[in-house]
């Protein structure tokens, strides 16, 4: 009886502790951020590296039948898109072996607008933000090398299991060989909503049409720290670059609130429209640096699940855009 009461009394206290940790907030990770990658005053605490390009979306007004949204109307609609690297070092190299990031900005009817904001990978390295903050603590680099701890980031893939899926997918698959060449995954689940309100749970991808390249390991080896931008740049100039939205039809059980875990491979998938960039432009010279590309910012007839990554990602682009804008 007394190792019974023992054993409750030990986890009421546990369960006591945990109830008492504080929540992860948006301002502490992006300060997580900043201690982590150092901060670039006026410019984005993640993905800092990038460059801007334009061009339209046009939607398949099929799609009508699962999405009342104005994004599938059949109409061209102006697209503001931005490229980038993930993490806060405008001098990453574009050979390593981390996310990339297409994201983009749609301008429909009335002044509304709906925003994409999508990697290069179809799962993402966390799913709560405990686990990204903690990533970004393990990762901040050590006063005396002046690099992270590497029993620090032992310690982290051993206590957090959820990062190690994208981690391995990343490991094991080169950088693409441009930013055109690769596709881009939505990471979450969101619902399409037909003019009678059904919902269906939905995943996008936006897929290349001039097909996926990765480079090689001797190309990697040789392809210096700054290629993605020029080589983006001149693409376009020679002609438009297209990617075609792909939409996963969810089914019951597929996890819609853990963006760590892809839905299975046969799940039924549908094309929903066609993104074309005709022109890319570093960032001081285009328009993209001034937008924030919240995940967030959704068309009527789509909707977010109530995954926490998802939600967490709005409050934490509105601290670092707040920060940016005032020049800090």
């Amino acid at each position: 009886m007394k190792s019974i009461l023992l054993a409750s009394t030990t986890l009421a206290l546990a369960l006591n502790a945990h109830a008492q940790t504080p929540p992860v907030d948006a301002p502490q990770v992006v300060a997580a951020i900043e201690q982590t990658f150092g901060v670039t005053p006026g410019e984005r605490r993640n993905h800092t590296k990038g460059l801007c390009a334009v061009g339209e979306f046009l939607g398949d007004p099929d799609v009508a039948r699962y999405s009342r949204s104005a994004l599938f109307s059949g109409h061209s609609l102006p697209v503001i898109a931005r490229f980038s690297l993930s993490g806060g070092n405008p001098k990453a190299p574009d050979t390593a072996k981390s996310a990339r990031g297409m994201a983009f900005q749609v301008q429909l009817p009335g002044g509304k607008l709906q925003h994409f904001a999508m990697l290069n990978v179809p799962i993402f390295g966390a799913a709560q933000p405990q686990t990204f903050l903690d990533l970004m603590q393990a990762l901040r680099p050590d006063p005396a090398s002046g690099k992270p701890d590497p029993e620090k980031i032992r310690a982290f893939k051993a206590s957090h299991p959820d990062n190690l899926a994208q981690a391995d997918f990343l490991a094991k698959n080169n950088p693409p060989a441009s930013y055109a060449s690769s596709a881009y995954w939505g990471i979450h689940s969101f619902f399409f909503v037909d003019r009678k309100n059904q919902q269906t749970p939905v995943r996008w991808r936006f897929v290349p049409l001039a097909g996926e390249q990765r480079l090689s390991d001797t190309e990697l080896a040789s392809a210096g720290a700054n290629f993605l931008e020029p080589e983006l740049i001149a693409r376009t100039a020679a002609g438009p670059l297209r990617w075609e939205m792909r939409v996963s039809i969810g089914e019951p059980g597929d996890p819609q609130t853990d963006p760590t875990q892809a839905w299975p491979e046969n799940r039924r998938e549908i094309r929903a429209g066609l993104l074309t960039l005709t022109r890319a432009m570093p960032q001081k010279d285009g328009n993209c640096a001034a937008i924030n590309f919240d995940p967030l910012v959704l068309a009527d007839g789509i909707q977010p699940s109530n995954d926490p990554i998802l939600r967490f990602r709005s409050p934490a682009y509105a601290v670092s855009f707040g920060k940016r804008l005032s020049g800090e």
